[in-house]
């Protein structure tokens, strides 16, 4: 009676594998996403270099440099596809079997006798194709690593290519003068949101602090920055590229050229002074002493007062340390 219905399940029984299309984004890249449940970040690959570049054996993630083989990248929303799409086509199976059977059944029930049995299957024919998983809308940031010519996009920052596992320091420099950037800009929004929330007292405490950290986060990338483009040179003293004048005399040993012919003289004696708002900042809570007052050659304050650091500070910053990595790229390259 059920002949239809043991078929299907014998073939289910021995069918292993189940493949679940994915579909690219209208710019050909698909999703993946880091498989450490502490990162869990989304990117998307091209879907080129996802099949003829990327090795099975190692895939990186591109913000935490997680390290997995390549058959475990795939998104929570796929595998949740994926999941209630075989579940879809295996009671399809089983439904197209039954109605089946019951058809056949019902067809060979005679006519016109006193009693009568039919069997009844509810709902036509289902569907045994599995739908593929649609793509998530496209990310704005792509990116082409520099060693393996891999293309991957991601939102907000990456730092690592997930076929090589490249770090490019240029890239990490960028970023991190983005999100300086994007910081300072958004310091009175944040403001105005704690002030509802909790109160003008709290406001601007993390408003200043998110302020005072635009200018540490500064100096450090551009510290970093410096290190990794300076390597083919040799190993640089340690935190020399925190000290402008050492900094630039490393440069122009390596390449000729300082920061002084890279900045005009207002732009390297403001730059000074920042470095040192950093330095009492990091080491001395922000509050004056006689070394800031002597290395930074800044006469707006007096002892045991506390600097101030503005949003024009940090455009300043930025707007320096942009020149300077611009320069360095021209010569170094």
């Amino acid at each position: 009676m059920f002949k239809d219905l043991q078929k299907a399940l014998k073939r289910l029984e021995q069918t292993k594998h189940v493949s679940i299309p994915i579909d690219p984004d209208e710019k050909g890249f698909i999703d993946k996403q880091c498989p450490s449940e502490e990162c869990e970040f989304l990117f998307k690959v091209h879907q080129d270099d996802w099949a003829n570049t990327v090795k099975s054996e190692a895939v990186w993630c591109p913000f935490c440099r997680h390290e997995a083989p390549k058959e475990q990248w795939y998104s929570i929303e796929q595998v949740k596809h994926s999941k209630s799409e075989v579940e879809s086509m295996i009671k399809g199976e089983i439904h197209n079997a039954m109605l089946s059977d019951a058809q056949r059944f019902n067809r060979r029930q005679p006519t016109g006798g006193f009693i009568s049995m039919s069997m009844k299957v509810s709902g036509g024919k289902k569907r045994t194709q599995p739908i593929p998983a649609k793509a998530a809308e496209a990310m704005k940031l792509e990116i082409t690593c520099e060693e393996c010519d891999t293309r991957f996009s991601v939102i907000g920052s990456a730092y690592f290519c997930p076929c090589c596992g490249h770090n490019s320091v240029v890239r990490m420099f960028s970023d991190s003068l983005r999100k300086i950037k994007a910081k300072v800009d958004n310091v009175s929004i944040v403001r105005n949101a704690l002030v509802e929330a909790a109160g003008k007292d709290e406001a601007e405490i993390t408003s200043r602090s998110m302020i005072e950290s635009c200018i540490i986060d500064g100096v450090v990338a551009f510290q970093k920055y410096c290190e990794g483009r300076y390597e083919p040179y040799g190993n640089p003293p340690f935190n020399a590229f925190q000290r402008l004048k050492q900094g630039s005399e490393l440069w122009e040993s390596a390449v000729g050229s300082g920061y002084s012919d890279w900045l005009t003289p207002q732009e390297l004696s403001k730059l000074h002074i920042l470095f040192q708002k950093r330095h009492i900042l990091s080491h001395n809570e922000g509050i004056v002493d006689q070394s800031y007052i002597n290395k930074s050659g800044d006469i707006s304050y007096k002892l045991d007062q506390r600097i101030v650091v503005s949003p024009t500070d940090i455009n300043m910053l930025l707007s320096c340390l942009a020149k300077l990595s611009s320069s360095i790229e021209g010569a170094v390259t």
